[in-house]
């Protein structure tokens, strides 16, 4: 039997990779508005995708490989987060 899954994709650029976009919104936009409390901004990108699969275990598996086989994110600059959406 199968289920719908909803699975998260995180991806996010990697420890020591510079963010740019980060860089800027935190710099020009959130510094420049007083909000100095904040210190650091990293961006990334989020999918959400709806997966048929026996189980969660099952779906997060074939999200995974999907990103990996169809290089969604590269895995010499990003980090990538697989979940399922509660």
């Amino acid at each position: 039997m199968t289920f719908i899954h909803r699975v998260e994709i995180i991806i996010t650029n990697k420890k020591g990779v510079k963010d740019p976009e980060g860089e800027t919104i935190h710099k020009h936009l959130i510094l420049r508005k007083g909000y100095n409390v904040v210190h650091n901004v990293r961006t990334g990108k989020y999918l959400l995708l709806t997966v048929s699969a026996s189980s969660e275990e099952e779906a997060v598996n074939i999200v995974k490989e999907m990103c990996e086989k169809l290089r969604i994110y590269n895995p010499v600059v990003h980090d990538i987060e697989v979940r399922i959406r509660g």
